[in-house]
């Protein structure tokens, strides 16, 4: 049967349920809400709703575009006789997308496949074959400490099998990205068969070390220099921050080689749970020392009761003693 002698027989704004002047919105949107509800896959081997989705999909693969609509109604208002004694007016056959030779048919962005892909990411496609999503890539990408701290778009060149040429995309790295950990970007994967969606990209962060900065989770961890009489006496310091502020950090008299102090707030602020600056203390010995440096450091020695190894000694006399026992 000729593609227009079918037109003639079968009334499709019937089949989809719209007037005959019908809006291409109202066409479009009817359809949509016939095709959730006849789909083969919300009805599966119900052999009636599924005769029924190819026919709304017929019926739409001529409504639903402009040019083809047009001449649906004209071949409509010409009645049989559009057809002569044998009806071989129109001698082009409709293949799967319609006409010249069954080649898909452009209908402006409005491809049937593209509709129920889009509606349940499946469904045979206008070509005949299964549709089927794109495959994930993988890729990775070298990034420095201070962008994964501050979140940064930057872009990559992905070539994939299927694709004539290397394409560039634009890619947003988020704040507080860590080193090694994955990211999905939806719909940036290898491309999707007969109108299913493209695969997702699987990008791999290498975050670069930083000269002072580290990291621990949401913290970030930073050693602070100070000096013996800091130490020992206490001091207001002024600690460097990530961001390029600076803090003062209260250290108390005592302080101990290794102690760390925390700065709230100052840490990875990937979310409304920021981090925090971990500040690790390391009291440094000076080298090189004056004659007067020595004979004043060698007073204090000597005023000096306490030794830092007394605890030692005690508890290998009570090693001793209790093994005489």
């Amino acid at each position: 049967m000729t593609a227009q002698r079918e037109w003639f027989e079968k009334d499709y704004y019937a089949v989809l349920g719209v007037a005959k002047d019908a809006t291409d919105k109202e066409i479009t949107k009817t359809y949509r809400k016939l095709a959730r509800k006849y789909h083969p896959d919300a009805n599966p081997n119900n052999t009636t709703a599924e005769n029924k989705f190819k026919e709304i999909s017929a019926a739409y693969d001529v409504l639903g575009d402009e040019s083809r609509r047009k001449e649906y109604d004209e071949v409509r208002r010409a009645g049989p006789s559009a057809f002569g004694m044998n009806g071989a007016r129109g001698a082009g056959h409709a293949g799967q997308g319609g006409f010249s030779g069954g080649q898909p048919f452009d209908m402006g962005g409005t491809d049937i496949s593209d509709l129920i892909s889009q509606m349940f990411g499946g469904g045979r496609g206008r070509s005949g074959v299964d549709p089927r999503r794109g495959t994930d890539l993988e890729a990775s990408l070298d990034i420095s400490f201070l962008d994964a701290f501050t979140g940064t778009t930057t872009s990559l060149r992905l070539s994939t099998d299927g694709e004539s040429k290397p394409r560039e995309i634009n890619v947003r790295i988020p704040a507080g990205v860590d080193n090694g950990q994955r990211i999905r970007i939806k719909g940036r994967g290898g491309p999707g068969r007969s109108g299913a969606p493209a695969g997702d990209l699987l990008l791999t962060c290498n975050v670069a070390s930083h000269d002072l900065f580290g990291r621990e989770g949401k913290n970030l961890t930073v050693q602070l220099p100070i000096t013996f009489a800091e130490a020992a006496l206490g001091a207001n310091i002024e600690v460097p921050t990530l961001d390029g502020s600076t803090v003062t950090l209260r250290i108390k008299a005592g302080t101990q080689a290794g102690s760390r102090h925390r700065v709230k707030g100052k840490g990875i602020n990937a979310s409304s749970d920021s981090g925090d600056l971990i500040v690790s203390v390391e009291v440094v010995v000076p080298k090189d020392l004056t004659d007067k440096q020595k004979k004043l450091l060698q007073q204090f020695d000597d005023i000096c009761d306490e030794s830092p190894r007394g605890h030692l000694f005690s508890s290998s006399t009570k090693t001793r003693k209790s093994q005489k026992d």
